[in-house]
């Protein structure tokens, strides 16, 4: 196994070169938020456009659309059919997968909500997916006692549970030995997993391991996760291998965690923190 460090992370991130345009960095689409969920779609199309990538889409239930429209300069929101309590409905899987057929890597999860509408529709995008997909959140909830139908994914797959998630994804909670548990999971379902937590661990399914050096206890609160899917959701768009994509994000993540908590402390730091400080950590702790 292998402890993330500036030097190694720096490594793998692929150049930019200089008469680059937006769409040689990157085309990406987010597909999150619920009615009561505003905030993730939101976190993760901001977290997306602070880390490199060209073009931010950002899909979310027509209901919640006006909010994230307000609230999105950069990244460009667009609406989709819902279930009328403020879900996405399976009517959204045509104008996805539209969207998709331009797109160089996706998220799909957070803030999505649970229904049998999202459950058919996650499954289903999952078997057509034409680009290397984040599987966060929601998604991962969606899965719940079926892991099977990862196998029919054609695309390359990065799965981001918490302990919470893995049960849903793997049957049981993952236990002390979180190595072990990541390795297993990576291995059950064909994909990259980022186990997070302290010191998250990432698993690809060739049998990489990585353990994060970097992040705080003030961090743990709701909206970190959407940060870090956005942070990979980027790295995926620009072309980089998903295994290095999720060990770089991590870290990444729990760097810019670090320099918020010097700032600002552990108490009083906030996802939306985090993301403003990502600049400082491309510029000074990787060169970028």
């Amino acid at each position: 196994m292998t402890d993330l460090n500036a030097a190694l992370v720096r490594s793998w991130l692929p150049e930019r070169p200089a008469d680059g345009h937006k769409g040689t960095f990157g085309r990406v689409l987010a597909v999150a938020g619920s009615v009561g969920f505003t905030g993730a779609p939101v976190l993760a199309a901001r977290a997306a456009t602070r880390s490199g990538v060209g073009l931010v889409f950002l899909g979310v239930p027509r209901a919640v659309w006006p909010v994230a429209a307000v609230k999105c300069d950069e990244a460009m929101p667009f609406p989709l059919p819902e279930d009328g309590e403020g879900r996405l409905s399976l009517e959204a899987l045509e104008p996805l997968l539209a969207r998709l057929a331009g797109c160089d890597a996706a998220l799909l999860g957070p803030g999505l909500g649970q229904s049998g509408d999202l459950r058919a529709l996650v499954r289903t995008l999952l078997s057509r997916m034409p680009c290397p997909l984040v599987l966060d959140a929601d998604g991962i909830n969606a899965l719940d006692g079926h892991i099977d139908v990862l196998s029919d994914c054609p695309a390359p797959l990065v799965l981001t549970p918490h302990d919470g998630e893995y049960r849903h994804l793997m049957g049981r909670w993952p236990g002390e030995d979180r190595v072990a548990a990541a390795r297993e999971a990576a291995a059950a379902c064909r994909a990259v997993v980022v186990l997070k937590g302290h010191r998250t661990v990432i698993a690809a399914p060739d049998g990489r391991l990585w353990r994060n050096t970097t992040g705080n206890h003030g961090m743990a609160k709701g909206g970190s996760g959407d940060a870090l899917a956005g942070i990979l959701l980027a790295l995926l768009g620009q072309g980089m291998e998903p295994g290095r994509a999720a060990a770089a994000a991590v870290w990444i993540h729990g760097r810019a965690g670090d320099r918020c908590a010097g700032r600002l402390g552990y108490r009083g730091m906030l996802p939306t923190d985090l993301i403003e400080t990502l600049p400082e950590v491309w510029r000074d702790d990787l060169n970028s």
